[in-house]
């Protein structure tokens, strides 16, 4: 009996509460009419309100409310002026929304809402009922340069943190999308098999590769992986948004990272090098790059050369490789060398031009004469400019016949034209000697021309001296010391002779190194003693020499 008075007293309460609900309390009510956009809603007690239809709709949906639905509303007060309750859907949404959101909050669920406005640092959210903000990095994976596509759709949202006290809900767009990007990458990810052909949309381009799209998870093809040849920059190659067909080359299932390549799908170049490129051959290339210690010719796509700065010029030595070529100049170029391991070629400039050691070997034997610029003075000599853009040296000992090189070397100047005679070719060592004295010809070649050793000249005496005579025959100079004077030690004296004598002395030596004629008057007196002993007997016979010299003498009168 108990039971049912309980019962009874509850239903009671409970028609008294639905009878005369209380002001600023959330009531049910049924909808009785729909007209003009608005709803009638009876809220009991013989009291009606209206509410906009529009205050039903979950974000970004329309209303859906029909004539009998029982709906919850806030009754802000009980009558106005035309007689009707003035009630709201909003408050009531609220606290209903609360209470939803605060349990998918607990349970880790995603809640749907739609954006509806923009707010300093983000957007707002309506929740169905209670508004959250939603921060602008929150809003999707990559930054968005405009939102407004994304406003007012009805869409899922994670909330990040929440505190009904003050009012606060931050959502997430981002972190639903990364959830199924995940998922999406996952289900891709394991669908690919390295060594696999697949179409891909270029997304991004970097200096150093290029970001696909292969429907849902990107790899990266780097710029190695793009062509055979050299390729400076990815966008030489490719457009953003452009599909493209490329291999799978290595995909790290930890990190999810997928490298793609896109040459290997065209046949390797180099398979055919060293047929096509045969050690010695000659070739049209292309400059495609200058470093240091070379440039690097391309022969043909993706087979690539390299000449070493020691093979660009026959003369032009410690010089920068880009002072001698320029990227993008054609060049012809020879194979020296081919690695097809290690993918190398080496290339030579110079091999294509002759050697112009050679060449001037050719046109300018020894003894030829010819004309160039003085280029440098070093204390060995001068360097002169020459045909072929190469120099010659006139060493110190090749400037003049009398005296010294380092007395006469100060007259020469840097630019000033000089003519010599070739004296050497060495094109193994690339060196040519010159010679400017070799042009008058040689004085003491020519004056000693007819003399043989042993032969007896006439000298004029030049000077004297201490240590004995210096005389001159036909221009050339020499020096007769005291002891050769004569065979007789009291005779051995230099004052006896004048400057101006003529003295008949007899060659003991021609060294035509040192240029200079051994002379000796003492030499012509044995010479002459001996002479005489032969034709006139031998001391032998009992003739004195003082007869023999005498007879001598009258013979040769």
């Amino acid at each position: 009996m108990a039971n049912t008075m309980e019962e009874f007293e509850a239903l009671l309460n409970e028609s008294f509460e639905m009878d005369t609900p209380a002001e600023g309390s959330v009531v049910k009510g049924k909808v009785i009419a729909i007209e003009a956009g608005q709803a009638i809603i009876d809220v009991g007690y013989k009291m009606e309100g209206r509410v906009d239809i529009k205050e039903f709709a979950n974000p970004g949906e329309e209303a859906e409310l029909a004539v009998g639905d029982t709906v919850e509303v806030f009754l802000r007060q009980v009558e106005n002026a035309r007689g009707e309750a003035v009630i709201t859907r909003e408050m009531a949404r609220r606290e209903e929304a609360w209470d939803r959101l605060e349990k998918a909050y607990a349970d880790e669920e995603r809640v749907d809402g739609a954006i509806f406005g923009r707010v300093k640092g983000g957007f707002t959210v309506d929740l169905g009922g209670a508004v959250a903000f939603l921060p602008g990095s929150q809003v999707d994976v990559r930054p968005v340069r405009d939102a407004g596509p994304l406003m007012g759709l009805k869409q899922p949202f994670q909330i990040l943190k929440m505190d009904r006290r003050r009012g606060n809900i931050v959502v997430s767009r981002r972190a639903i999308l990364e959830e199924s990007r995940a998922e999406q990458r996952a289900e891709v990810i394991g669908n690919l098999t390295e060594g696999q052909e697949v179409d891909g949309v270029v997304k991004n381009i970097t200096e150093y590769g290029a970001f696909v799209d292969l429907g849902g998870v990107d790899g990266l093809l780097h710029v190695t992986d793009m062509a055979w040849r050299r390729v400076n920059h990815p966008s030489e190659i490719l457009t953003i948004g452009e599909t493209i067909k490329v291999q799978v080359i290595k995909i790290n299932k930890e990190t999810h990272r997928i490298s793609l390549g896109m040459k290997q799908l065209q046949a390797d170049p180099w398979d055919a090098v060293e047929a096509k490129f045969s050690l010695g051959s000659v070739h049209q290339g292309r400059v495609t790059n200058i470093t240091d210690y070379g440039a690097f010719v391309e022969l043909e796509a993706g087979v690539e050369g390299l000449v070493h700065v020691s093979e660009m010029s026959w003369t032009k030595k410690n010089v920068h490789p880009g002072k001698i070529v320029s990227t993008s100049q054609e060049v012809e170029v020879m194979v020296l060398e081919i690695d097809s391991a290690k993918r190398r070629v080496s290339l030579g400039l110079k091999q294509t031009q002759r050697n112009p050691w050679e060449v001037f070997a050719e046109q300018f034997p020894e003894g030829t004469e010819v004309e160039g610029e003085v280029k440098n003075i070093t204390e060995f000599g001068l360097f002169v400019g020459l045909e072929g853009d190469i120099d010659g040296m006139v060493h110190l000992s090749d400037l003049t016949w009398e005296g010294r090189g380092e007395d006469v070397i100060g007259d020469f100047r840097k630019g000033d034209m000089v003519r010599a005679k070739v004296a050497e070719v060495d094109v193994e060592k690339e060196r040519i000697s010159l010679s400017i004295k070799a042009l008058d010809g040689d004085p003491f070649a020519e004056a000693v021309g007819g003399v043989k050793r042993g032969s007896v000249i006439t000298v004029e005496v030049t000077k004297i001296e201490d240590g004995g005579i210096e005389v001159d025959y036909e221009g050339a100079k020499s020096f007769i010391r005291r002891s050769d004077l004569s065979r007789d030690r009291a005779e051995q004296r230099p004052e006896r002779f004048g400057v101006g004598d003529k003295v008949d002395v007899r060659v003991t030596n021609i060294d035509s190194k040192t240029r200079k004629l051994g002379l000796s008057i003492k030499a012509r007196e044995i010479a002459e003693e001996k002479e005489a002993v032969e034709q006139y007997g031998s001391s032998d016979s009992g003739a004195s020499l003082g007869d023999i010299l005498g007879a001598a003498l009258k013979g040769d009168e």
